[in-house]
């Protein structure tokens, strides 16, 4: 993550923690540049936009994966191998999120700061 300044937001965490996040930002970041297109099923994008989306994806996701998905040449294929690879923490993040939820309390917090933090990190 040498090129960290130029990136538009957080790389893709070789975990996938940020998995959800990143894909929002992908995908808004691709409709403001008029790429949605390129990560859709049968797309006529032209080899300039395929290119152009597949240096976005391949600059916003972690090293080690860079290297994994190294012979990817397709912006589509990319997308579909990290969705079919992180998809499944939807499963396990909103159980997570719901305890969370259950558990919120007001009183646990020394501010209203650290309580509205805390509350919006879950509804994320």
């Amino acid at each position: 993550m040498a090129n960290i300044k130029n990136q538009k937001f957080i790389a893709l965490d070789i975990l996938g923690k940020n998995y959800l996040s990143w894909v929002l930002d992908v995908k808004l970041h691709f409709s403001a540049k008029k790429l949605r297109h390129t990560i859709k099923e049968d797309n006529a994008a032209s080899n300039e936009e395929r290119a152009t989306a597949l240096i976005f994806l391949r600059h916003h996701i972690d090293d080690g994966m860079k290297y994994e998905y190294l012979t990817v040449e397709n912006p589509l294929e990319l997308w579909q191998n990290l969705h079919y690879r992180f998809e499944h923490l939807k499963v396990i993040v909103l159980p997570k999120a719901l305890n969370d939820w259950s558990q919120l309390r007001f009183q646990d917090f020394k501010t209203v700061s650290e309580y509205n933090y805390t509350l919006f990190k879950i509804v994320s």
